[in-house]
């Protein structure tokens, strides 16, 4: 493997952490912070990707099907969360977990009512359609987009949370919210906005990852279990965890996939290498996770108290 190749391999490890970082965000607000288990998130991404599709086509604007997707999967998870969710937050997490399943059925079945069971393809704006050149290499300007959008979020984030008084209520329900619901913060409040946040990060995940990946129905449920495996690595509760956790998930993935192969070939038949190789590259952030489990049980980067 050449340098080059190692180094474009490494911006496209960035990528997929950032995306992930955006998904693994959301569910670390709901899962850490809230304490409920929404094995639905991963549904609410691929909701943004469909409605990010559906609004270019209808638009021919990517910023505003952007747009239009990021706030429609907002309202979408906040009619969920006051009609459905809210009623399970002093439930057990099984009764959680059920009931979010069924979400994730619900809206598999509905997108395929609504659009078909045919993937759909959204086209990045002919502004990113070109390359840029990093360093010497040449690298895909919408992906290179999607890097930007990622630390921007992330920038975000961190302002909010930590020094903002949105941030410090957040914080604070975290670790005590009974106490906080004494001092007069409505906490069924909070809880519906932190939700709607997590929303919108999963729609803006769908929406960034659309030009890259077919949408179809389920896209979401296999990215749910990579996200899972983010916030164990990095640390439940973590914003901070999220984002080191995801970039670190990215870039094992991505760099795998394409150097596992390459050195089974030095020690085995080509065939059998490109047939093992990607096999092998899939288990290593599971791997990754069960070292880090056996060694620091709460995660690289656990909540700060």
């Amino acid at each position: 493997m050449t340098w080059n190749l190692l180094f474009v391999q490494a911006l496209n490890g960035l990528q997929y952490g950032l995306l992930l970082f955006l998904l693994a965000a959301g569910l670390t607000l709901v899962l850490g912070i809230m304490n409920f288990v929404n094995l639905a998130h991963g549904s609410l991404y691929m909701l943004g990707a469909y409605v990010g599709a559906a609004a270019l086509a209808k638009t021919g604007s990517f910023v505003v099907a952007g747009c239009i997707a990021v706030f429609g999967t907002l309202l979408i998870g906040l009619i969920v969360e006051r009609t459905t969710l809210f009623a399970f937050y002093a439930r057990d997490h099984l009764d959680q977990v059920l009931a979010t399943f069924g979400l994730i059925l619900f809206f598999n079945e509905a997108v395929r009512v609504i659009w078909g069971p045919q993937s759909l393809y959204m086209r990045p704006p002919d502004a990113l359609s070109g390359t840029v050149e990093i360093l010497g290499n040449i690298y895909p300007s919408y992906r290179f987009l999607v890097i930007v959008v990622g630390l921007l979020v992330a920038f975000g984030l961190y302002v909010t949370i930590y020094h903002t008084r949105i941030g410090m209520l957040i914080r604070a329900g975290a670790s005590n919210p009974r106490m906080v619901s004494v001092l007069g913060v409505n906490i069924r409040l909070l809880n519906t906005i932190l939700f709607g946040i997590g929303a919108a990060l999963a729609g803006l995940a769908g929406v960034m990852a659309a030009p890259i990946l077919a949408v179809q129905p389920g896209m979401g449920d296999h990215v749910l279990i990579v996200v899972l495996v983010v916030i164990v690595i990095g640390g439940i509760g973590s914003i901070r965890g999220a984002f080191f956790g995801a970039l670190i998930v990215g870039m094992v993935d991505t760099i795998g996939r394409t150097s596992l192969p390459l050195l089974l070939r030095q020690v085995t038949e080509r065939s059998v290498a490109d047939a093992a190789g990607p096999a092998l590259a899939s288990m290593l952030i599971y791997l990754l996770m069960a070292i880090v489990l056996a060694f620091r049980a709460q995660g690289l980067f656990p909540a700060r108290k």
